[in-house]
């Protein structure tokens, strides 16, 4: 005769509650003495290591947009595009000569073309650009 498997799950024992709850009073199931028996250790600790530490390894990156995402593009809409001649081959140089991009940024950072807003003129785009640009098929 086959039993059924039974799944038992405890809670996790919250320590340091008195002396009833069995891990209670004195030490509280941490040891003795020594550091992590004290309180919280930093959470890059690695003791006492004769190598690098995990932070020396890392590459140094000083200043003020240290924990800052990746940069996004510059941003231009078809409406700004309207200086341009009709039929022109859209360029990040070409924007730069317009005076439309800055030109220091959008060598950095580079150039997209959104959808918003129309225009009647027809373009030839070397730049990124959105869904909602390209021609429909």
């Amino acid at each position: 005769m086959l039993l059924p498997k039974v799944v038992t799950s405890r809670k996790k024992k919250r320590v340091g509650r008195g002396v009833g709850s069995g891990k209670g009073s004195h030490t509280a199931g941490r040891g003795q003495k020594g550091q992590k028996s004290m309180g919280d250790i930093h959470i890059l600790f690695e003791g006492m290591k004769t190598k690098k530490s995990f932070l020396k390894r890392l590459p140094l990156m000083r200043g003020k947009g240290k924990f800052k995402a990746g940069s996004k593009p510059l941003t231009l809409n078809l409406t700004d595009l309207d200086v341009l001649k009709d039929g022109s081959v859209i360029t990040v140089d070409l924007l730069i000569k317009e005076k439309l991009v800055d030109a220091k940024e959008a060598k950095t950072f580079g150039v997209k073309i959104l959808g918003n807003g129309k225009s009647d003129k027809k373009f030839t785009f070397e730049v990124p650009t959105s869904k909602s640009v390209q021609p429909s098929k």
